[in-house]
């Protein structure tokens, strides 16, 4: 069987102080972790998939651009 050949991917673009995070693991795992970054972070809401067992959000951690002179 031939490999598929594999697609191009843009480059991303990235803000600072926003960080992309996925998370893996049971259903539970999941949530408390949510939770736990909802609790300390300005987060989107997440993106379930796989029955509840990942998911993809975004958090804001603050500017984190150097201070301009």
């Amino acid at each position: 069987m031939a490999a598929r050949a594999r697609r191009e991917r843009t480059d991303r673009t990235h803000l600072p102080g926003i960080a992309d995070v996925r998370i893996c693991g049971t259903e539970e795992t999941v949530r408390a972790v949510l939770a736990a970054l909802e609790r300390e972070f300005r987060t989107t809401s997440a993106r379930a998939y796989d029955d509840g067992q990942r998911a993809y959000l975004q958090l804001d951690t603050g500017c984190t651009d150097t201070d301009a002179a």
